[in-house]
This record gives C-alpha cells, structure tokens and sequence, in this order.
C-alpha cells in the first residue's frame, strides 16, 4: 500500500552520511525521512568509529596505569576486566545512537525502519517509489523526489577465508567477543587491523599481524610505516609483511593458518612447504576491507552502475535522475568524507550553494597507539607528480609538552610546496595527532601558507608546536632542533 505523502528526500541508511544529510535536508526545509535497517547511526557509530575508540580509550588507561611509576604514583596490581571494557564499549555506541534519534525528533525527520528497496519508477515525471519492509515482514510503500543512497559496506573476506563468527572473525564480533583471546592473528595491517592489534596487545594478547604488501598502513607515507614498526616491535607485536594467508582452518578451541610470502612476480618458484609457515591462534581476525551494499537496492531497474562494486556517481554525487549516493557505497572510505558528501547533497537538491567536497584536503586517522595522522601529498606521490616540495620533519622527542606527558616517541613530518608555499601535505605519528590534524587540514583547504603558520603563535607548551617547528624545519630555521 503506498502511503500518500511524497517527500522531497527519503534517505537510506543512517550512517555519517545518511543521517548528515537527512538532517541538512531537514534544516533547509526540505521533507524527510531517512530509512534505517538496523540501528540508527549506522556501522560507525554502532559498529566502527565510536565503539572501536572506547576501547582504545580503556586500553590507553590500563597502559598509563601500568606505567604509573614513571610517573611518581605507586598502584597495586592492575587488571584488565575484559568484559567490562566490552560492555563500556557497547554502552557508548547506544548512547551515540539514540543520539541521532533524538536529533531526527528535533528536525522532524520520519526516521523508519525496515529494508529499503527501489521500485521501478512508474514514468519520468512521476516521484520513485520505495518499499520498506519491516522486521515482523510487513510492506509499504513510500513516494519521494529524490532519493539519496547511504547504505554503507561490510567487512569482507579473501577467497578460501571464511569467516565463522567464533575462530574465524571480522571487526563487528572482535568488539563483542565474550572472553579475551590469549592468541590472535590479524590479517590486514589497514587502519581497522592496526587499531585491533593495539587494543588486543594492550591488555595482554599475543598479536601477529599478516599483511600482503611490504609495510604495515601501506597508505600512509613510508616513514609512518617505519615509525609504527619500531612501535609496535617495542610493545611485542609481531608482524608478517609481504607475506599472503592461505588457509584458514578453525577448529573448536583454535585456528590453524598456513602463510606464505607472496613472491615477487616472474621470480622463479620456491619450495612452497619451505616457505610457507604455520601459525595457531585462538582467533584470526579478518581486517582485508570492504563491500559495498548494493544487493537487493533495485539498482537494476534504474540502471545504476557498479564500478568494482560500488556504485558510480558523477561529479555531484548523482547515480540517476533524483538518485543520489555518498559515503562508503561509492567508495569513499572515511565517515567525515560521508558526512561531507551528505551535506553536499543535501544542499544540490535543495538548491542553495553546495561548497563542493575538497578530496584533496581529506584527513585520514588511525587511532592505535601510536596515533597517526596525514592529509594531502605523501612525499612519494609529489616526487611521482612532480610537485617541488620542502620538508621539515620534528621529533616529539624533542618537544616539552611530549616530555612532561612521557608521549615522546613519532614525530611530524610536513611537505610544503618549494614555490608557492602552501600545504602539499602534513604525516604525523605520536601523541594526540588526531587532533591536531585538523590545523593541517585548514592549512591545505585554504590560503594558509609555511610563512603564515610560521607567524601564528602556539601556545606553550603544546603537542602543536611540533607543526610550527617542523614547518620552521622545512624552512630551515628550526629553533628546537
């Protein structure tokens, strides 16, 4: 039965890009409703951003709680309760969510949940139609202008990988696992692998992560990847680079895997059984990445297209006529880019100025410890497009707020252009990075040049003096160094 309203915007999915956009639309005063299958908020706040930094954040306190006495401060013994810091975690995300729920009250925003799929639109000129299907089974069917797709991804496996939900696991089960693992592998050394490894390893896991490509954050610059290395070696995790997982087989109590380096291609062969390895785990955590959801949309009867699986859009985020999509689903990656995105679309449908999304100026954040943080240019990338940079690099070791906190080790590293002097980009490792990201990426998204940071006076003694002395580096006229 197709009610008799049409709104003006009917989003689906309610992740930072669907509940962003719902939300702008809202405020311009468009009519919405935003259709949510699961909980609100989506994968980041239920299931990634939000409760993967709880735990982070119970990991950080037991690591300063064991290191107390480098700080003055005498404690008795400390554990972790594992399924205490499991439970904070998840008490977190509900928090979050039912915080959307009460921004969609605020913004009268019909917030409906169900399983949404587009039905074949009945003529040009005529609103599309879309069936929610309700948990108990039941159908309706609702009319809008425009329809803008946030569906979001899912964690994915390798070929010959299958992922069991109890040895064999993705990122949603290792945050609610009922006891601590003694063992685990990670395959992956992604921000999502990274993250866990850190976690598990602060409350005593013994960790190895296998990764195919030659550094652990194979996005990051190089130097990241060396300085994460030697962190994560002094804190005991081990790691497998270069190196390819060929077999999974999980059994009762344990995983056993076979890992194999992968070869350089048109070498001549090996031994395969020499080479290989064989590691046992009570858990293989699976962090290879993501896919789209696009199954069962209906994409098929608006001709859609899927590039790699996710959906492709034009250079305003449109995938058909009123069709919209953002965020994860187009492959995107990053919940700020999604939120971006929705308040881009949000602002084309309702015909206002749309400040277009600034993809070069993206800030990237992987929240183990040590931190790390980038935006714009690695120094490799500009060297590959020719881009004339100066680089300036400064050690926490070297900084007085890095000192009195004992966060002394990684460093900040900036590339600004050798002519004009702006911001070509900025790789930082070490204390509260993800933070202080946010200076850089204003630097790269507007006039703020090395001289004008320069001239800007940080506060002392802050974490972010290490921008302005590594910019002054760059330079060379560094003072603390």
């Amino acid at each position: 039965m197709s009610d008799e309203k049409i709104y003006d915007v009917i989003v689906i999915g309610s992740g930072p890009g669907g509940y962003v956009a719902a939300i702008r639309a809202a405020q311009l005063g468009l009519s919405t409703a935003c259709i949510e299958r699961e909980s609100l908020g989506g994968i980041c706040l239920n299931w990634g951003c939000i409760p993967t930094k709880a735990l982070l954040r119970s990991a950080e306190v037991f690591d300063t709680f064991k290191h107390a006495k480098d700080f003055g401060i005498t404690v008795g013994e400390v554990k972790a309760d594992f399924p205490a810091i499991i439970a904070r975690s998840r008490g977190v995300a509900d928090k979050v969510s039912k915080g959307i729920g009460f921004l969609f009250k605020k913004n009268k925003i019909d917030s409906i949940a169900g399983t949404a799929k587009l039905l074949p639109r009945p003529g040009a000129w005529k609103p599309h139609q879309i069936e929610v299907t309700t948990a108990d089974g039941a159908k309706r069917t609702l009319s809008t202008k425009n329809v803008i797709l946030a569906t979001g991804a899912r964690a994915r496996s390798l070929p010959g990988i299958e992922i069991d939900g109890k040895r064999v696991i993705e990122y949603r089960k290792a945050m609610t696992l009922p006891d601590q693992p003694k063992t685990m592998v990670v395959l992956g050394a992604g921000a999502i692998g990274v993250e866990f490894a850190s976690f598990y390893r602060s409350l005593g896991t013994e960790v190895t992560i296998v990764e195919f490509l030659p550094r652990l954050v194979p996005n990051e610059d190089p130097d990241i990847s060396k300085e994460l290395s030697r962190a994560f070696d002094k804190r005991g995790i081990k790691f497998l680079l270069d190196h390819k997982l060929t077999s999974a087989k999980p059994s009762a109590d344990k995983v056993v895997m076979t890992v194999e380096p992968k070869g350089v291609p048109g070498a001549p062969s090996r031994d395969s059984a020499e080479a290989a390895i064989t590691l046992e785990a009570d858990i293989l955590l699976v962090a290879v990445g993501v896919a789209a959801n696009t199954e069962n949309l209906g994409l098929e009867a608006h001709k859609v297209e899927l590039d790699r699986g996710y959906i492709k859009v034009d250079s305003e985020n449109r995938c058909g006529d009123g069709l919209w999509a953002i965020g994860d689903v187009i492959g995107r990656g990053l919940a700020h880019v999604a939120s971006s995105e929705g308040v881009f679309v949000a602002e084309k449908i309702a015909n206002v100025h749309a400040e277009p999304v600034r993809y070069d100026a993206i800030p990237a954040c992987t929240y183990c410890s040590p931190e790390i943080a980038s935006v714009g240019l690695t120094e490799e990338k500009a060297k590959e497009q020719n881009v004339p940079v100066k680089v300036g690099k400064f050690p926490f070791t070297a900084l007085a707020k890095a000192r009195a906190a004992g966060e002394t080790t990684g460093f900040v590293k900036v590339l600004w252009h050798a002519e004009t002097g702006a911001l070509v980009g900025a790789h930082m490792i070490g204390p509260a990075v993800t933070d202080l990201v946010a200076e850089l990426t204003l630097a790269k998204s507007t006039e703020v040049n090395a001289e004008s940071l320069i001239a800007t006076i940080h506060a002392h003694p802050t974490f972010a003096e290490a921008i302005k002395s590594a910019t002054e580096d760059a330079l060379g006229h560094a003072i603390d160094l």
